[in-house]
Formats: structure tokens, C-alpha cells, sequence
């Protein structure tokens, strides 16, 4: 009996070591990917570090029986491992937080009145600023986490693969709701058209802000505080569901 546990734990290790050696550099690729998206402050080797953490973990527990493919599975765990690291560490000030959720607040307050979504200056009016003041917010806020589609309720994680069960109180439960993919589908649509614009090259398209600036010919940093805002106003908008 020993001996086979003996046996069967090599194997079990080479297994491992095997798959972490071949993916290997598919975290690389995935760090610099997320790295185009992220602040400068945020160094390419802590991202590598992280995601190989996460590639160990989906080695040891990759489960083929579930119908995801290895590379599936272990790039969701990777990204997370990544994400998770980022959020440990926010370096953004109370301030920047304070003035997101002013933001927030203030587009909330402004939808209800106007019936409709508020431009930039109304919302710089509503909060008692100039509208450079505000674009500063905005960017500050860009800048000083991570923007993704997380920030909309749903993780990495979020992904079910064929024959995987999900419980009644799972995260899952939520992110698979037919009703909420029709709300965020519904508020992505009702985005101002700009807005609506730089979200989907950003997110659909998958080009980074210099590209999308490229594309419609403003600066980086612009593109940067029209993403947020578009962020910003998907959260207002689903306030109810995340």
C-alpha cells in the first residue's frame, strides 16, 4: 500500500509539473495582455508571479470530467489569480473612492430627474465642479483600479462549463440569470452613443485605450475617463442586481 501511495503521489506531482511547465507561457501572454489594460504602477512580474500561482492551482485541481478543456480552465484561474492580487494591493487613495461614488451618486440622482442619462457637464454641475475637475475624477478613477467587467458583478469565474451544476445560493446563480443579462444588455444598449462605443472596442474588440484613442482620434487619457464614466453609469444602472 505504500508503495502505491508512493506511486501514485509521483504521479499525481509529475502531472502537475508537466502542465505548469507547458502553460507557462500562455501566463505571460495573459500578464502582458492585462497589462496594456492596467496602470503603470502595476509591474509585469508581480502579474507573472501571481499567474503562475493561479496556473499551480488549476493544475492540482483541474477536473476533466466537468467538459472544459485545460487551457479553459486554467486561463480563468490565472486572469482571477491576477485580478485577486491587483484588489489585495488598491493603492488608490480614500479620496478617489470618495469621488467615484460621488459620481455615482450624482448620475443616479440626475437619471431620475432628467429621464434620461446626463452629460458630462450636467453631472460636473450637479456636483459643484468644473467639468475639468470632473475629468479629472474620472481619470484619477480609471486609473487607480482595475476596470473590467468585474466591476459589473460578474468575475472570471463566472463561467460554467457543460455538465457543471449550479445550486440555488451559488455566486453563479446570479451571473446565469436570464434577467440580468437582459438588464446589462438593456443598460450597455442605452449607454450614450460614444460611451456605448469605446466599452465595446474596449471590451468586444479587446483594444487598449491608446488604440481606441487612435480610433477616434482624442488622447489616451480621454478615452481612459469615457470608459469609467460608461462604468460609473452600468453600475447606476444595476444597482439593483451587483
Amino acid at each position: 500500500m505504500a508503495i502505491k501511495g508512493r506511486g501514485y503521489y509521483s504521479s499525481s506531482r509529475d502531472r502537475t509539473e508537466a502542465l505548469v511547465n507547458e502553460y507557462a507561457p500562455m501566463v505571460k501572454k495573459i500578464a502582458l495582455h492585462l497589462k496594456a489594460r492596467l496602470p503603470a504602477s502595476v509591474l509585469l512580474d508581480d502579474l507573472i508571479q501571481s499567474g503562475m500561482l493561479g496556473l499551480l492551482d488549476a493544475s492540482q485541481n483541474f477536473d476533466p470530467a466537468k467538459g472544459a478543456s485545460f487551457e479553459t480552465f486554467a486561463s480563468i484561474r490565472i486572469r482571477g489569480a491576477m485580478i485577486d492580487d491587483i484588489r489585495k494591493g488598491d493603492w488608490a487613495p480614500r479620496s478617489v473612492h470618495h469621488n467615484t461614488r460621488r459620481i455615482g451618486e450624482a448620475i443616479a440622482e440626475l437619471s431620475q430627474i432628467k429621464k434620461r442619462d446626463p452629460t458630462d457637464e450636467e453631472v460636473a454641475d450637479h456636483m459643484g465642479v468644473s467639468i475639468r475637475e470632473y475629468h479629472t475624477m474620472l481619470y484619477e478613477a480609471a486609473t487607480s483600479r482595475v476596470t473590467a467587467i468585474e466591476d459589473l458583478g460578474i468575475s472570471s469565474d463566472a463561467i460554467v462549463f457543460e455538465h457543471q451544476d449550479i445550486s440555488e445560493d451559488s455566486p453563479l446563480k446570479a451571473v446565469m440569470n436570464e434577467k440580468y443579462r437582459d438588464a446589462l444588455a438593456h443598460a450597455i444598449e442605452s449607454l450614450p452613443p460614444r460611451e456605448a462605443l469605446v466599452f465595446s472596442l474596449y471590451y468586444n474588440d479587446e483594444l487598449n485605450l491608446k488604440e481606441i484613442g487612435m480610433v477616434l482620434d482624442v488622447t489616451e487619457s480621454r478615452i481612459s475617463q469615457i470608459l469609467n464614466q460608461a462604468i460609473v453609469r452600468l453600475r447606476t444602472k444595476l444597482r439593483d442586481w451587483i
